[in-house]
């Protein structure tokens, strides 16, 4: 498997788990990790395809990612930026100062 189809068929096992474990204890947050900048356009439009329905189900989706698309389509995120002595800062929507 190439490395995008490698994500998509974790992606998809882990998607799966989570459904059956659903069945027994409700969750209400997915949370991914990076793996997006392996996708062909396709991919990428279809795993967004998936993200915009788990939402719709009601689920609150966190994604790491550095892909471009990624921070072009999804307009809620909250952004880290390095500073020094290995610091950084959050900004976006519910983060404050503190």
């Amino acid at each position: 498997l190439s490395g995008g189809e490698t994500f998509l068929a974790s992606w998809a096992l882990a998607i799966a788990i989570s459904r059956e474990i659903a069945r027994y204890k409700t969750y209400e947050f997915f949370f991914l990790d990076e793996g997006f900048g392996t996708l062909d356009e396709a991919a990428l439009d279809s795993a967004l395809s998936v993200l915009a329905n788990l939402k719709n189900e009601g689920k609150l989706i966190g994604i790491i990612s550095h892909v471009g698309e990624i921070r072009e389509r999804i307009p809620a995120r909250i952004e880290v930026t390095p500073g020094t002595g290995g610091t950084s800062t959050l900004s976006g929507p519910g983060v404050s100062a503190g």
